[in-house]
């Protein structure tokens, strides 16, 4: 592909060369450091000048640091004559923060947005990202937004890892995935069920299972795993109701504080995480952690764009 380079922040080189061995395209030349006073300082080491230029960049890891090398990479690129710069970030920063919490006094920001504005006025054109938290955040933004999906990534693993999918029931830990688990139970002609936390003045949180998992292998799936608290008491939940197995499946696997330790702990058959966030240290800490690459949905969002043509295929076909 002409008049394209790829360059790769530092939060996931893995990822990039990934995608970028999928593209046929060698990482283009750029160096990150830190000054002694922890200022943080990129060099382009080409030209850019007149290229369709992409960076991938994944919220994880030291989040604020990698979100300022991202924005310093895109201005840099922009300033030097770069025609187009797409940041391909697969786990979108701040996500969680999209809204102003309806329990709190009205001061709460909405940091997602802020996010939004910082990418826009450093110099982005185009945004690739994986499974927004939540969907309104493509609203935040004044550029083009191309939100794709790890469903049929997702869709692949359970064909192809879960012996009895044909009769397994797909399950949200909470009421606000239950778009999600729907789409998935009707690509696969099953049921589906979900957990309902009931929160009752001087009671605490009480999970409630809607839906009939009895005898059944129960699939977790969720777009985001952060301290694992959900999911956990969710698979004792499912244990409880007569599941025959549990398996969570998520998108982001963040796996912050204690879930590595609640992971372990809990009765999962295996704990399923995309490559957006790198996953080599934690899969040593915990067996129950696999990786389900995506890089070849990434490479193919990039090499659509480029060349003009529609990726709407993605949100349904694996590429092969």
């Amino acid at each position: 592909m002409p008049n394209i380079v790829l360059f790769s922040g530092s939060s996931h080189q893995g990822l990039s060369q990934r995608v970028a061995d999928r593209l046929g395209l060698e990482l283009g030349k750029v160096v990150a450091k830190k000054f002694s006073n922890q200022e943080t300082s990129v060099e382009i080491g080409q030209s850019v000048r007149g290229e369709d230029v992409y960076i991938i960049q994944s919220g994880c890891g030291d989040i604020n640091d990698n979100l300022m090398e991202l924005l310093i990479m895109i201005n840099a690129c922009k300033i030097a004559s770069s025609c187009r710069v797409t940041a391909v970030i697969p786990c979108f920063p701040y996500a969680c923060q999209d809204r102003k919490d309806k329990t709190g006094d009205g001061r709460a920001p909405i940091t997602a947005k802020l996010v939004a504005n910082m990418l826009s006025v450093a110099g982005a054109d185009h945004i690739i990202t994986m499974d927004l938290h939540a969907s309104q955040i493509q609203g935040f933004f004044d550029i083009p937004l191309d939100n794709l999906f790890a469903e049929p990534a997702i869709l692949q693993w359970i064909r192809e890892n879960v012996p009895e999918w044909r009769s397994c029931i797909i399950v949200s830990p909470d009421a606000g995935g239950a778009r999600r688990v729907t789409s998935i139970a009707d690509r696969l002609n099953v049921e589906f069920a979900l957990i309902h936390k009931d929160r009752k003045v001087g009671q605490g949180d009480r999970m409630v299972l809607v839906g009939d998992v009895k005898g059944r292998v129960a699939i977790l799936v969720d777009d985001m795993a952060d301290t694992c608290g959900t999911i956990c008491h969710a698979a004792d939940q499912l244990v409880s109701a007569g599941a025959t197995k549990v398996y969570a499946i998520v998108t982001h696997g963040v796996f912050s504080g204690p879930a590595i330790d609640r992971i372990n702990a809990a009765p999962f058959e295996a704990v399923v995480a995309t490559n957006t966030i790198p996953q080599e240290d934690r899969m040593k800490q915990c067996s129950k952690i696999q990786v389900l690459d995506i890089s070849m949905i990434l490479a193919e969002a990039i090499r659509r764009t480029h060349n003009g043509e529609s990726v709407s295929y993605l949100f349904s076909h694996v590429p092969l």
